[in-house]
C-alpha cells in the first residue's frame, strides 16, 4: 500500500497517510483543503554480487550440480 504526503491549506500541516491508489482520489475530494505534495519514494538496491551474499552451503549444492552428467554448472570457489 502506498505512503502518500498531503499538506492542511488551512493549517499548513504536513503529513503522511497510508492509503489504497484507488482511495486517494476519494480522500482529496473529501477533504478539499487537503493538496498531494510530491516527493521521491525510497528505493531498494544492493551492493555486491551473489559471491558475497551466500554461504559455503551453496557453493556445496553448486558442487553437487555440477557431478550430475551433462550438467554446465561449476561452484564458484
Amino acid at each position: 500500500m502506498p505512503t502518500y504526503k498531503f499538506k492542511d491549506n488551512a493549517t499548513d500541516e504536513v503529513f503522511e497517510k497510508w492509503m489504497y491508489m484507488a482511495e486517494r482520489e476519494t480522500f482529496l475530494a473529501k477533504n478539499p483543503n487537503l493538496v498531494q505534495i510530491p516527493y521521491a519514494a525510497n528505493t531498494v538496491s544492493g551492493v555486491g554480487d551473489f559471491q558475497n551474499k551466500t554461504d559455503g552451503g551453496w557453493n556445496e549444492v553448486l558442487h553437487r550440480v555440477s557431478k550430475i552428467p551433462g550438467s554446465v554448472v561449476k561452484p564458484y570457489k
